[in-house]
């Protein structure tokens, strides 16, 4: 390590001098604004969204990929039916996106991917941090929708028919 002249703190993640104006702070180290970024998906943390792992940070979807639970059953307890949409981890969610229609593959790639539930919707894994449970099954909360209007549902609204989730209405 090199001497530390100045007696600022070093960033986290380029070792550089952190001054006042740009630190933020995490666990007792020093970051700049601009280098306090997920260290898969790059995007920016706050206290918030910031997940630590030892010397690395992580956003709290990757974190949880990389380090989360696997296997079954995990999560399926009570209280796991939220309808939070995602603001808490920093998800700008919008009412208005467009829907996409049921994948015709979803029921085949249903199965366990990749050690996490695949999403019935489109077959892609589903970790912890994104699921959703409705009729016995793991949903990403984005593909969590009226498979007729594209309605986002939730435990309360929910209506399941031949594999598939749709509103009430």
């Amino acid at each position: 390590r090199m001497p530390n002249w100045g007696g600022g703190k070093k960033c986290g993640v380029c070792q550089k001098a952190v001054y006042f104006a740009e630190e933020v702070q995490c666990e007792g180290n020093s970051f700049h604004k601009s280098c306090f970024l997920c260290m898969v998906c790059k995007k920016n943390l706050d206290s918030t969204t910031v997940a630590v792992h030892g010397e690395e940070i992580y956003c709290k979807s990757c974190y949880g990929k990389k380090y989360g639970p696997k296997g079954y059953g995990y999560g399926q307890g009570a209280g796991t039916l939220s309808t939070d949409k995602g603001e808490s981890l920093g998800i700008k969610y919008e009412e208005g996106q467009p829907h996409r229609p049921p994948n015709p593959n979803a029921a085949r790639m249903a199965q366990k991917v990749g050690g996490a539930d695949g999403c019935p919707r489109c077959g892609q894994a589903v970790y912890a941090a994104e699921k959703v449970i409705g009729a016995g099954k793991s949903w990403h909360k984005s593909c969590f929708r009226c498979a007729k209007c594209g309605k986002s549902l939730e435990s309360t609204t929910l209506a399941d028919k031949d594999g598939e989730i749709y509103c009430k209405g």
